[in-house]
């Protein structure tokens, strides 16, 4: 997952930079724009200026690519700083899918070469093609990002739910980010959308920022409007443990929510009663080993025979949940794949991408993000606001 290397590259394994995963990823990043240039740019028409004019942004892009991770991760929250990194991840964006139309030319040429075929022009007409996809699908992603999340309604059938909690909703809000590209401007009209709703309970599954207290206190702020009729409850995830979790734990309860560290609280409606539990992300331990995620602990003192809601940033936290013990698990963290064809490898980390699965003798939503991470784009993996409804089996 591009996420996880970029994560190694930054040394989120721990406290402090991993030298050798920085040049790992330095190697990598100068291989995918080698193999771009000498693949396509010397294969362009109206040569030699298509290859300068290739080279010089393959140039450009090793440098701002890495330029935006460090600006992310050391610099403030500047105009110069933000410029840097909308450029940066921009074309990182474009990166990824130079790469990938690359490598299907080059299968193409393959399949040409296998059936003895070769038509008049095909060398440069195809390698204008990879460039001219490319703005396409650039230009489509930074359109997928930039608009405001959708809304997708999930009816649940649980079993053994009271019939008075029939029709409960929630709002799920995952994976936010806000940070240099992602501003108040954005949050605000997430707010207001998820307001219109008029849920019963909001939830907010973690990863909502990318960067500190201090530095995001004014772009945060409109989270303090969202409003339902039993307020919004929020789990932590990775994000907010690489910028230290507990400065924002206290900032999300002074914005008004219930900020759950394997812990739960009974949510009373219509006279009936229903456990809405949370647990740290499923990587605490590495950070924060006093608050190691745990579905057990989060359950501790509730009441039988009621039905349990778990939010969990990461969908494998599954894995640690005892059958039975909750009804339904909302997560995030996949953003389904963000930009493709990058979907799949997600899969080599979790149990699944996006929407409604049973796993476990329980149901287990993943939202697909709210917002998105580094590269302002989403290409074929759209944003989403998710209104739970939950009805009975």
């Amino acid at each position: 997952m591009m996420r996880s290397a970029l994560a190694s590259w930054l040394g989120r394994k721990g406290k402090r930079s991993v030298p050798g995963g920085y040049a790992d990823a330095l190697l990598l990043l100068g291989a995918l724009h080698a193999y771009v240039g000498w693949h396509v740019g010397h294969d362009l028409p109206w040569q030699p200026w298509s290859a300068i004019a290739m080279w010089a942004w393959l140039v450009l892009s090793m440098v701002l690519i890495p330029a935006a991770f460090q600006r992310r991760r050391h610099g403030e929250f500047t105009l110069l700083n933000r410029a840097v990194s909308w450029a940066g991840y921009t074309a990182l964006g474009t990166l990824s899918s130079l790469v990938t139309t690359t490598f299907l030319r080059d299968i193409g040429f393959g399949m040409v070469d296998l059936l003895g075929w070769y038509p008049a022009g095909m060398v440069e007409t195809s390698a204008a093609l990879v460039v001219a996809s490319t703005v396409l699908l650039t230009g489509l992603g930074f359109w997928g990002a930039m608009k405001v999340a959708r809304v997708v309604s999930v009816e649940i059938p649980i079993e053994g739910l009271d019939a008075r909690l029939q029709g409960f909703t929630i709002a799920q809000l995952s994976d936010l980010h806000v940070g240099q590209t992602i501003r108040k401007g954005y949050v605000k009209r997430v707010v207001q959308r998820v307001n219109a709703l008029n849920a019963d309970l909001i939830a907010l599954t973690g990863d909502m920022v990318d960067g500190t207290v201090e530095q995001l206190r004014e772009h945060t702020g409109p989270l303090a409007d969202l409003a339902s009729r039993h307020g919004s409850t929020a789990v932590i995830g990775n994000h907010e443990l690489y910028a230290t979790a507990m400065p924002w734990v206290a900032e999300f309860r002074r914005l008004g929510m219930r900020v759950l560290l394997n812990e739960h609280h009974v949510v009373t409606h219509n006279g009936a009663r229903l456990v809405v539990a949370g647990v740290t992300d499923f990587t605490t331990d590495r950070f924060l080993p006093d608050l190691a995620s745990d579905p057990r602990k989060a359950m501790e003192g509730a009441p039988a025979d009621v039905t349990r809601v778990l939010l969990a940033h990461q969908p494998r936290s599954i894995g640690t949940v005892e059958r039975g013990s909750y009804a339904l698990q909302l997560s995030g963290h996949t953003h389904r794949g963000q930009m493709w064809p990058l979907a799949p490898l997600v899969l080599l980390q979790q149990p699944v991408i996006r929407g409604l699965h049973r796993i476990n003798g329980m149901w287990l939503y993943v939202n697909g993000g709210t917002g998105f991470w580094g590269p302002p784009k989403r290409l074929f993996a759209p944003s989403e606001i998710t209104r739970i409804i939950l009805t009975r089996a």
